[in-house]
């Protein structure tokens, strides 16, 4: 299928070829034409399938015909990293209309999104913390919204924005289209979509919690004080190529790269507590491979929407099988193939079970040598094997569904 065959217009279709893009992504393909007709719906794909473009190409078809430079449509998004990335999308897409856009989030100034707010804009993409700042100064004007979409909402919600997020929902027009979106959808994500959404279509591509096919997935065990000398091995050996390492904490992020750095190899933290300037320089070193290594936390890396990535490294297991696949995502995005490394103590052999139980898959475990663990790696039980799925559920107004497949 072709994005022409989706009923974008000319503007838009020049722009996506101009963006390298030739065919449209399963998400894409079934809720671009649902999001054209009006409909409010739930798109739940993992990581990396292109799950911006299936909002924002509708909201510019939409808003295109009559830009009026005030607020039609209100994207919001857990963390700056992702405001910053859905404003480009919104930039880049939208390059041959007449709309503009805005990034709202906490870290920076107010004034210069003061000023955009007031001159006006058609399109708002925002952290709930940061708007909220902005609606009690009175620089927010809802009065004219046509679209809302709540973008990553598994992770707003996990990031205990709910409070925020419905402080806003009762702020908004009940005459609007909902889209929301979500790499997974937990119950808080399902009572969230009640309050926000009427009458809405589901779509889901894939299982729950699947990683991309294109990954390879490797379990490297190695005792818990060992696994700093044993990553930096590994990075000495690998082929150049951007690499992703996941902290659970920010100090350990910085600690780790500082440790690397005096190991003679090139890293930089990303996390939280970082200036906005620092992470917006640091993350843009990265998007351009002018920066191999990043060490980030799982939130920091939320908006890390960079293609080339060659190897995620899980330096410390999650806590929550989920975001496992959401850190495997960054790496074999559109079709490529990438490697999740995880290096795994003695003492988080139960985590990794509960992923290689939570998606349908064992990994091979391999000990480098002169860094074996003083216990032997705890071998895997077989999996279930995962089984893909593909739906589309489209419901009305009083409750009845009907599924596509």
């Amino acid at each position: 299928m072709s994005f022409a065959a989706l009923g974008l217009v000319p503007e838009l279709l020049r722009a996506v070829a101009e963006e390298g893009y030739e065919r449209p992504t399963p998400i894409q393909q079934e809720t671009i034409p649902l999001a054209l007709e009006g409909r409010d719906l739930i798109g739940s794909a993992q990581t990396g399938t292109g799950k911006t473009a299936a909002f924002m190409l509708p909201i510019l078809q939409r808003l295109a015909p009559d830009p009026r430079h005030t607020l039609r449509a209100l994207i919001l998004v857990p963390t700056r990293e992702l405001a910053e990335q859905v404003l480009q999308s919104a930039l880049a897409y939208g390059r041959h209309t007449r709309l503009s856009a805005a990034a709202v989030y906490g870290g920076v100034g107010l004034e210069p999104q003061t000023q955009a707010l007031r001159r006006g804009v058609d399109i708002v993409v925002a952290t709930p913390g940061r708007l909220l700042d902005h609606m009690e100064r009175g620089h927010v004007d809802y009065s004219r919204l046509e679209v809302l979409v709540l973008d990553e909402a598994d992770r707003m919600l996990d990031m205990g924005f709910a409070p925020d997020v419905r402080r806003i929902l009762r702020e908004l027009p009940v005459e609007r289209q909902t889209l929301l979106f979500s790499a997974t959808i937990s119950p808080e994500v399902d009572a969230l979509a009640r309050t926000a959404l009427n009458g809405h279509a589901s779509v889901e591509i894939g299982r729950r919690a699947q990683a991309a096919d294109g990954i390879e997935h490797v379990i490297v065990a190695v005792d818990k004080l060992q696994k700093r000398d044993a990553l930096a091995k590994i990075l000495q050996a690998k082929p150049a190529g951007q690499t992703l390492v996941f902290t659970r904490t920010k100090y350990g992020a910085d600690k780790l790269a500082g440790y690397l750095k005096k190991e003679g190899i090139p890293a930089h933290a990303l996390h939280g507590d970082k200036a906005q300037s620092h992470r917006t320089r640091t993350l843009e070193a990265f998007r351009r491979g002018v920066s191999e290594i990043l060490v980030a936390t799982d939130i920091a890396a939320r908006g890390i929407d960079v293609d080339g990535i060659r190897m995620v490294v899980n330096f410390d297991v999650p806590a929550d099988a989920e975001i496992y696949v959401h850190r495997v995502g960054r790496t074999a995005r559109a079709g490529a193939r990438g490697l999740a490394l995880t290096l795994l103590s003695p003492d988080e052999w139960l985590l990794m079970a509960d992923i290689e139980k939570l998606i349908g898959q064992t990994f091979p475990r391999e000990v480098i040598p002169g860094f074996e663990p003083s216990v032997a790696p705890l071998q895997p039980r077989t999996a279930e094997p995962a089984v893909p799925r593909r739906s589309v559920t489209v419901r009305g107004r009083t409750g009845a569904a009907r599924r596509r497949r």
